[in-house]
């Protein structure tokens, strides 16, 4: 089946860290990007992303999305109920050693009370910015050869039902993001519905803001964070804002796209 040329920014995202086997990281992207990508995306989900984790040899991450929480529903059960699975699944659990470690995300895209620091903004273009836009069929053939690139995802913990993180986040510091280089290719939260597909475990209890973004190298991504700690409004009032409302530091990511990753 060829991937449409584009999609729909999907609405529900799953954020996906794997411990695997010592040494075993290889075989499983290797497997993955061959046998994962396409047939997850023909019952009706897309493969966003899939990653390197530059600080663990043997952590694999990576982002799938849906349109809906019953789209993850029908999709997940096609899948993981289908002859793919069943064929190469039990390959791909063996290199594991724990795959629980799960967030359930959602694209935050409201653009509803923005704080002044965003009044600037083209308010559309920041909705397009919360959410991962992709294209499938741009996605390059399997072996081909990992991007020179380097992806951050940094994940803030706040308070479970409270709003006032995330909201900082979105209003103060993605335009501070803008301002001084790329944009993030997405913001995300917690989505709290329920996981209605028990058979993938999720974590429960969480309220988190997951910034995404994609630079040249690490150093590129350096600058910009120097540069974004460096302005006025975020130094004295935002990130000051952001820590009264945390519940543990930021941790951050930093990601090696595979051969077939959308997001590079």
């Amino acid at each position: 089946m060829e991937p449409p040329a584009v999609i729909e920014p999907p609405t529900v995202i799953e954020l996906r860290q794997y411990t695997l086997r010592p040494g075993r990281r290889d075989e499983l992207i290797e497997l993955f990007d061959r046998e994962f990508v396409e047939t997850q995306e023909d019952v009706g989900m897309v493969v966003l992303g899939q990653f390197r984790d530059l600080d663990d040899p043997d952590r694999f991450v990576w982002l799938r999305g849906f349109g809906d929480m019953a789209v993850r529903h029908d999709a997940l059960a096609a899948f993981y109920g289908g002859p793919v699975w069943a064929e190469h699944g039990p390959r791909a659990n063996d290199t594991m050693l724990d795959s629980d470690n799960v967030l359930l995300l959602r694209a935050l895209s409201d653009t509803t009370g923005l704080s002044p620091a965003a009044a600037p903004l083209d308010t559309t273009g920041l909705t397009r910015a919360l959410a991962f836009a992709v294209s499938p069929s741009e996605r390059p053939c399997p072996g081909a050869p990992a991007p020179d690139r380097f992806v951050s995802a940094t994940v803030w913990s706040f308070p479970p039902g409270r709003e006032g993180g995330p909201a900082l986040i979105r209003d103060g510091l993605v335009p501070a993001l803008r301002r001084t280089g790329p944009g993030p290719l997405a913001v995300l939260t917690t989505e709290t519905a329920p996981n209605t597909f028990s058979r993938l475990p999720v974590r429960t209890g969480e309220n988190v803001a997951v910034v995404v973004g994609s630079y040249p190298d690490e150093e590129a991504y350096r600058r910009q964070l120097a540069a974004v700690q460096a302005d006025s409004l975020v130094r004295d009032e935002i990130l000051p804002g952001v820590e009264r409302e945390q519940t543990a530091a930021p941790r951050t990511l930093r990601l090696a796209p595979t051969g077939r990753s959308l997001i590079r």
